[in-house]
C-alpha cells in the first residue's frame, strides 16, 4: 500500500489525503476540490501555482516562466508538478478570472 500524506490548505482549513508517488492536483481533483483552476496538468501553463507553507515534498520539471528559481525558494510552486514527502500546509493560489480568460489553452486527447 502506498504511503499517504495529508495535505491541508491553510485559509479553509480543508484536507485531504495525497499518495506519495501522485501530484497534489490530482488529488486535489479527485477529491472534488476546485482549490486552483486547471490547465494542462504538466506544468507548462501556471495555472495551478500554489505555496507550500511547512513540509517537504518533490518536484517535476516545472516552466521556468511560471516558477521562477526565487517564487520557488519562497515554495510557489505547480500542484500539478509536486509530490509530498511528508503532511503539507499549502495555500492555493487561484488566478484572477481575466488573467485565465488571457490564458486560454486547450488540452486534446492523443490517439
Amino acid at each position: 500500500m502506498a504511503q499517504t500524506y495529508r495535505i491541508t490548505e491553510q485559509s479553509t482549513g480543508q484536507s485531504f489525503e495525497c499518495a506519495r508517488d501522485q501530484n497534489i492536483l490530482k488529488a486535489m481533483e479527485q477529491r472534488g476540490l476546485n482549490c486552483v483552476p486547471v490547465g494542462c496538468r504538466g506544468g507548462g501553463c501556471g495555472f495551478c501555482k500554489i505555496t507550500v507553507i511547512n513540509g517537504d515534498y518533490e518536484c517535476g520539471k516545472m516552466s521556468k516562466v511560471h516558477v521562477l528559481p526565487e517564487c520557488l525558494e519562497r515554495g510557489e510552486v505547480l500542484a500539478c508538478r509536486i509530490y509530498p514527502r511528508t503532511d503539507l500546509i499549502i495555500e492555493c493560489r487561484p488566478q484572477p478570472a481575466a488573467e485565465l480568460t488571457n490564458k486560454q489553452t486547450t488540452t486534446r486527447a492523443l490517439r
